[in-house]
């Protein structure tokens, strides 16, 4: 495993991965969406095969990807996105129902 792959993975707080990678974040986005950033940042490396790539090239891959997952929450939420189990499996809520479509049973 890379140098940078070991580093990330003794990481536990989002600021310290944030810190790792340099890329800048705002605290109020991160207390909110910490964990659904975190989970994105996951997918995108493994999207885009960081694992596979020449140790030069991962530091810039890991940094983009970070940068790419907490672009996706400052303008959305964790609900939004479905990034749980959770929020995956909940039923889609019921449209407005107008009383004339109400009927009684007799």
């Amino acid at each position: 495993m890379s140098t940078i792959l070991n580093k990330l993975q003794g990481l536990s707080a989002a600021e310290e991965f944030f810190a790792a990678l340099d890329v800048p974040f705002e605290q109020a986005v991160l207390n909110v969406s910490r964990l659904h950033i975190l989970k994105r940042f996951n997918e995108n490396m493994a999207r885009a095969k960081v694992a596979e790539m020449a140790e030069s090239d991962q530091f810039e891959a890991c940094q983009s990807c970070l940068a790419s997952a907490y672009s996706d929450f400052l303008t959305s939420s964790g609900v939004k996105e479905k990034m749980f189990k959770v929020f995956k499996d909940q039923a889609p809520q019921a449209g407005f129902v107008s009383i004339d479509q109400l009927k009684t049973k007799r």
